[in-house]
């Protein structure tokens, strides 16, 4: 199997290529962001309704003019203009972008606006960014997909494949024309205002991890192969293929996620903490949506937004850093994954060990649809702790940590779903 991936890695390196979706004009977009704040103004109690559709206007709303006019008003008392808007229902406020044309320092801004009664709240711009180590290109893969071994993938499809379970997969562009990804995306939104819409490497294997059709002869196999994607580009990807994001872009996908009944966010980027975000968090998890974060190795509580209390964080099996407290390993080292312009390839990172996170929750809304998040989370299993590297604690964490997917799904299921001798001991946890 080694041969076989070092035979493969050295093929997809001579393929390597630039995605399409690189955009230049990213830079611009960053530097204005430097200067840029947003300011919550509060909307009307009444104003949400769970059957309206809030996709980025709210024309039937009659207070519309007179909170864009109050928005005008607060960015001429504090020398400010407004740049964008969206309105977010769910959490009863109006986000406004400003923009601080100067060099006034952005903290007293804040700090004034902050005391503002006319205010919910004012906040930067925070930048996030995909926690990945890297990809290439390649070839069919299946073989050598650490799921398809690890968590026995073919043997859990007997019992679940994700039907009728949608995952927002708010990240970079995913092409939805790559054939493991065609027909397997329920719609598709950018936004990322300042630039057109793009299939892009890091979301495009996230969303093939998740749910790449599976027997089709070709690529690889989703863990839920058929559950069905929101493709919500809230990052985009430089030059140099790093991907970034903002708090402004999330919080868009975030709350269109959650006004269009997604079951399942996966969140595989990391940044500093964020109250706009925060709050729409708070609020899926309120709403029965499991949210899944990758753990960022570099911060000691791995980060945001996979320390946020309800969140199922996720750090990548094989690394010896400490696990965060409450966190979970899964495959993210030379994964095998869907790439842009109809491509394959192996990547690694949290990223990537998050994306197996959410696909194996939707294996288990497909067995349990009504379950809340933390009956979701309730539901994984660890595996047994039996190859502890002596004095090495770290490792030990990390064994403790490693899920057992077989046992996962014969909990959500009630019955055995691999023969495997590790979850005839979980099957009695079925009706917890």
């Amino acid at each position: 199997m080694k041969r076989l991936l070092s035979a493969l890695l050295a093929l997809v390196l001579a393929c390597c290529a630039l995605p399409a979706g690189a955009q230049h004009g990213v830079q611009d977009s960053d530097a204005q962001a430097s200067r840029q704040l947003l300011v919550m103004l509060r909307m009307p109690p009444q104003h949400f309704r769970p059957d309206s559709s809030y996709g980025g206007g709210y024309a039937d709303d009659g207070t519309r003019a007179a909170r864009r006019r109050q928005a005008r008003e607060l960015a001429d008392a504090y020398g400010l203009k407004v740049v964008d808007d969206w309105p977010m229902p769910a959490i009863g406020i109006d986000c406004f972008v400003m923009e601080e044309p100067g060099n006034a320092p952005l903290e007293r801004v804040l700090d004034a606006l902050g005391r503002d009664p006319r205010v919910a709240w004012a906040q930067p711009v925070n930048r996030y960014h995909g926690l990945e180590d890297g990809a290439t290109g390649g070839d069919p893969l299946y073989p050598v997909q650490p799921a398809a071994r690890a968590w026995r993938l073919a043997e859990l499809h007997r019992v679940s494949t994700g039907r009728k379970v949608t995952v927002a997969v708010v990240d970079s562009g995913v092409d939805g024309a790559h054939p493991d990804l065609a027909g397997q995306i329920l719609l598709r939104q950018n936004f990322v205002d300042a630039l057109p819409d793009a299939a892009e490497a890091h979301g495009t294997a996230v969303a093939g991890i998740i749910a790449a059709r599976a027997g089709n002869g070709i690529g690889i196999a989703g863990v839920a192969p058929q559950a069905r994607l929101m493709a919500l580009r809230a990052c985009w990807e430089s030059a140099h293929q790093e991907t970034r994001c903002n708090s402004f872009t999330l919080g868009k996908a975030l709350h269109f996620a959650l006004v269009n009944g997604a079951r399942v966010i996966n969140l595989s980027l990391g940044g500093p903490s964020d109250r706009l975000l925060q709050t729409l968090i708070d609020a899926a998890l309120a709403r029965e949506v499991a949210v899944v974060a990758a753990v960022d190795p570099q911060r000691p509580d791995g980060g945001f937004p996979a320390s946020q209390p309800g969140v199922i964080a996720v750090a990548q099996a094989g690394g010896r850093r400490p696990l965060p407290a409450g966190a979970w390993l899964a495959p993210g080292a030379d994964v095998p994954a869907t790439l842009p312009g109809g491509r394959w390839g192996l990547v690694s990172g949290s990223s990537y060990a998050a994306a197996h996170v959410a696909g194996l929750a939707a294996l288990v809304l497909e067995l349990r649809p009504g379950a809340p998040p933390a009956l979701v989370k309730r539901a994984f299993a660890a595996a047994p702790r039996t190859a502890l590297v002596a004095h090495d604690p770290g490792r030990e964490q990390e064994q403790a940590g490693s899920i057992d997917a077989c046992a996962t799904i014969a909990r959500a299921a009630g019955t055995c779903a691999c023969q495997c001798p590790t979850t005839a001991a979980v099957t009695a946890d079925a009706s917890r």
